[in-house]
């Protein structure tokens, strides 16, 4: 039977670009860890726009999500699809941030040369169209080439217009609405269909329950796009999206949330949750994010553990409270991060920090000083570090902007993981080394092991055996991939002619010989990884001396902690907040 084209389609691609590694190939794996959020909200929002038959009755619309980072890419083969099926096309690169806006052009460029109109968002383009006086050059000649802008957000009816002007033939240059921040209740529900979540290692989907954040953090983008006025999705649409994905078999969530704690409704969802587990036997786990200070808010870390909570990522950010207050992350206090930590543990929650490298106080030694710091004195279990970086549409940015200090021009590399501007004491050298040394040490095997017998002291193999499996990942991912951990995946991807267009394409025979050595090379130190890993859990779990282990991490918190302390003795900000903490606390004793 010979298919006919179909003319009452409208076509919507939507793809969330990758970006390119150090040699100019995208970052594409077999099976990703972290799921993208934007793409299942938009794909939701163009769901629920396709239910309402937004472009009449006659009309239909077929939406393809993608995500590059766990699929190729391949344009000449979607606008074949799009010309089989028939009708009209729009190309949506989605949620593109700095470090892949470049690969977002250049993506876009086979689609405008067939004529199928292409549109941009992300938070490259709201941050500085947020945030800068003038619109970057980057953003023009991308508009020059005929790529649509959409800044801000796509809820109540935003998308709408766009589809109708996509069908109409009538897409705007740029779309703007970071003036009129969207209600986020009620409003349709990230999802992404089964097929697509499968690419997702451990079959894991995400959405958010909030956005904004009341905070004034210098290095973050998210309160320039989403607002420091925060909005709320309901408990009833928490719990739509989890019969929505449990009909799919879908149970593990990232929820994307900045700061969850500071959700106003985060009681009423964990109480969905709670019930869906007694009632239905719906069990998700999740990973969420929140502040240092959420362990203060009654009941918050009891009814995380029971509604499903496995990992928490905090901001921790750095132990130096003098780099905190340059950073305007006056809210992170030091002498809270010891309570916070133990109390996630006693709940059999997996704890992961960010911190930030390369703040202005910061030096080579300072920085691998802190991380002794935080391997003897806090029981956390994942640290991933970052460079301190100008990103576009932060405070930092426009600062160093407005300065006229250097900034490396590639925008592909800020993606945290590289150094994109100098730093005011330590040479660029330096820095690197240092963030080279603290990732070294940090996933050292002596300090897996010391994180597996923190676990073992509880009795439960698994939990060893868990975190030693998180921990190995990190390090495998650091140092043989040679990418950070949050752009990892299981099985590394490589295509010949998807290389960068400004880098020369490799001979097909060197380059299909390098993949191969390069592939068998790292297949025998991932081997090697798992044997070390293999090694470390039998060792403490078979050890019969690990239900008494113990190290000043897992001390429990006392109130001569204090002066035994080095993160409150070795700078002067720690000096100062241990003393703060002592008058406080005498303080309290007087009162009482």
């Amino acid at each position: 039977m010979i298919e006919v084209p179909d003319p009452s389609i409208l076509t919507v691609v939507m793809i969330k670009p990758s970006h390119y590694d150090s040699e100019g190939y995208p970052i594409t794996w077999l099976r990703t860890i972290v799921p993208s959020n934007t793409l299942a909200a938009l794909y939701g929002i163009g769901l629920d726009a396709t239910k309402r038959q937004v472009l009449g009755e006659a009309v239909a619309i077929h939406l393809e999500p993608h995500d590059e980072t766990n699929r190729r890419i391949q344009p000449a083969k979607i606008l074949s699809a799009i010309s089989k099926r028939g009708g009209k096309a729009l190309i949506c690169l989605v949620g593109v941030q700095s470090n892949q806006f470049e690969r977002a052009v250049d993506l876009a460029k086979p689609f405008l040369a067939a004529g199928v109109p292409v549109m941009m968002g992300g938070f490259h383009i709201s941050g500085c169209l947020s945030m800068l006086k003038e619109t970057p050059a980057e953003i023009k000649a991308a508009m020059a080439l005929g790529i649509s802008m959409f800044a801000g957000e796509a809820e109540e009816g935003r998308f709408d217009e766009v589809l109708r002007d996509a069908w109409n033939g009538t897409i705007k240059p740029l779309y703007n609405y970071l003036k009129d921040l969207p209600k986020l209740n009620n409003e349709p529900t990230p999802l992404l269909p089964a097929s697509e979540i499968k690419y997702n290692y451990g079959a894991r989907s995400s959405f958010d329950l909030g956005r904004g954040c009341p905070f004034q953090c210098s290095f973050c983008t998210i309160i320039n796009v989403q607002g420091r006025k925060s909005r709320f999705r309901t408990p009833e649409d928490l719990e739509r999206i989890v019969l929505e994905n449990d009909a799919q078999g879908i149970h593990q969530f990232f929820i994307t949330d900045d700061n969850f704690a500071r959700n106003r409704e985060w009681e009423g969802f964990f109480d969905v949750l709670i019930r869906l587990r007694k009632t239905r036997g719906i069990k998700v786990k999740l990973i969420i994010q929140v502040d240092t200070q959420c362990h203060k808010i009654p009941r918050f870390i009891d009814k995380a553990a029971k509604a499903g909570v496995r990992r928490a990522f905090i901001g921790l950010e750095n132990i130096n409270p003098d780099n905190l207050v340059a950073a305007k992350k006056r809210q992170n206090k030091i002498t809270d991060y010891r309570i916070l930590l133990q109390k996630f543990r006693d709940h059999g929650i997996f704890t992961w920090a960010g911190y930030i490298l390369g703040f202005p106080g910061d030096t080579k030694q300072s920085i691998l000083r802190d991380i002794e710091i935080i391997k003897k004195e806090l029981p956390l279990d994942l640290l991933e570090m970052f460079f301190l970086t100008p990103l576009p549409g932060s405070e930092d940015h426009r600062t160093l902007l407005d300065k006229g200090e250097w900034m490396d021009p590639d925008l592909n590399k800020y993606n945290l993981h590289n150094r994109v501007s100098h730093h005011p004491k330590m040479s660029d050298a330096e820095w690197e080394e240092a963030y080279e040394a603290a990732w070294a040490s940090y996933y050292s095997y002596d300090h897996i092991e010391t994180v597996a017998r923190r676990h073992a002291v509880g009795d439960n193999a698994k939990a060893v055996s868990k975190v030693v499996s998180y921990l190995m990942e990190f390090k495998a991912i650091y140092e043989i991939e040679r990418v950070h951990p949050l752009e990892g995946g299981v099985f590394r991807m490589k295509y010949r002619t998807d290389r960068r267009p400004t880098l020369s394409r490799e001979l097909p025979g060197l380059f299909h010989a390098k993949l191969f050595a390069e592939t068998a090379v790292k297949a025998v130190r991932y081997l090697n990884l798992a044997l070390r890993g293999y090694t470390i859990v039998r060792k403490v779990t078979r050890d019969p001396q690990r239900l008494a282990y113990t190290d000043l991490a897992i001390k429990p918190v006392s109130a001569d902690e204090l002066d035994e302390l080095s993160i409150f003795s070795q700078t002067e900000g720690g000096e100062a907040a241990a003393e703060r903490k002592r008058i406080i606390e005498r303080h309290k004793k007087v009162a009482a």
